[in-house]
């Protein structure tokens, strides 16, 4: 399947004519949060507790005062799937009647991440973004409970087709988590939505208590959905941020830190930063829109007008290559090599 041409052209495309066409026209008290000044007050140099956890090696980190720098690669240290259903050519978040079946297009990545050793709790909390929140263990990146909208909770609208040749691929996988679709080389970053069994069971057991699985880019870590006792955080132990403050392996006298439930709603990933973050790591998911397509030079090259060749398309979403080749006379071999396809 040719992804350049299929999906990212035609989403470019759609960009370019929709902008023709407008101008025309709790149970226990471990689990119990603290009040803000115990959490502002717990706040301590993770330093040592970083180098004890159990982080993928390909994950390069080095430190500095006050700071820990962290270059994930974002593939993540266990199984994908083969293939995974991504968004037909302009659409933004699929269902089962709007996606199609790609070949697994995770890629390296090239991240940098400078978090603050000591975190600093805020009273105000600073809302997560569309793209990479915290560095999880595996060398694979958490994003906020959203799909591309910024309204979808990717964990409550997870489905599965299978295509024509029998393939049977999801949305999202087994492990709570999909690569962006590889477009024009920008895409391919594999990402969380949720809780990552693929990563707890590599440190946690069924009944015991949770361990660090990520930190998150303002520094304060990240756990699965058991307590200290191995019982089951409730979300309605969570601050809004998903936080708390309660002991862990790690911390037995207790620490604020962000829980991932395993649940398949908004509270399935952190929702907003209750400590102070640098805006600047905060990275945008991956741009998966290629370059505008050069509409005059293409219309140039078929020695047409620049309105000829968007009349062609009737202003049509997704644009149909093949009805504005016939309209124009030519070959939709001819139209895509003009468009530099």
């Amino acid at each position: 399947m040719k992804i350049k041409s299929s999906l990212s052209i035609a989403a470019a495309l759609s960009i370019i004519l929709l902008s023709a066409c407008s101008s025309s026209s709790g149970s226990s008290d471990t689990t119990a949060a603290s009040s803000t000044t115990d959490i502002a007050a717990s706040s301590t140099d993770t330093t040592d507790v970083v180098k004890t956890a159990s982080w993928n090696p390909t994950i390069k980190i080095s430190y500095t005062d006050g700071s820990i720098n962290f270059q994930p690669d974002g593939i993540p240290n266990h199984e994908r799937d083969a293939y995974y259903a991504v968004p037909n050519a302009g659409v933004v978040v699929p269902d089962a009647s709007t996606a199609n079946i790609i070949k697994d297009p995770t890629s390296a990545q090239t991240y940098s991440f400078d978090i603050p050793s000591v975190p600093v709790f805020s009273s105000t909390t600073t809302k997560t973004s569309l793209g990479s929140i915290g560095v999880m263990i595996s060398g694979a990146v958490l994003y906020n409970p959203y799909e591309g909208d910024g309204t979808t909770v990717a964990m409550a609208s997870n489905f599965t087709i299978t295509n024509a040749a029998g393939i049977t691929a999801s949305f999202v996988d087994k492990c709570a988590g999909h690569p962006t679709p590889g477009m024009n080389g920008t895409g391919g970053a594999y990402h969380y939505h949720g809780l990552p069994n693929c990563v707890t069971t590599k440190v946690d057991t069924t009944t015991g208590p949770s361990h660090i699985i990520g930190i998150a880019l303002d520094g304060y870590f990240i756990y699965g959905a058991n307590d200290i006792n191995g019982k089951t955080v409730p979300t309605s132990a969570l601050d809004e941020c998903n936080g708390i403050t309660s002991p862990t392996p790690e911390y037995p006298k207790g620490v604020y830190h962000y829980v991932l439930p395993g649940t398949a709603d908004a509270t399935s990933s952190i929702g907003c930063f209750h400590g102070k973050v640098d805006a600047s790591q905060i990275q945008a998911m991956p741009n998966m829109m290629p370059p505008m397509p050069d509409l005059a030079a293409a219309a140039k090259k078929l020695g047409i007008t620049e309105t000829q060749l968007k009349d062609a398309f009737n202003n049509k979403m997704p644009p149909d290559f093949s009805v504005a080749a016939k309209t124009l006379g030519i070959t939709e071999k001819e139209l895509m090599t003009a468009l530099g396809l």
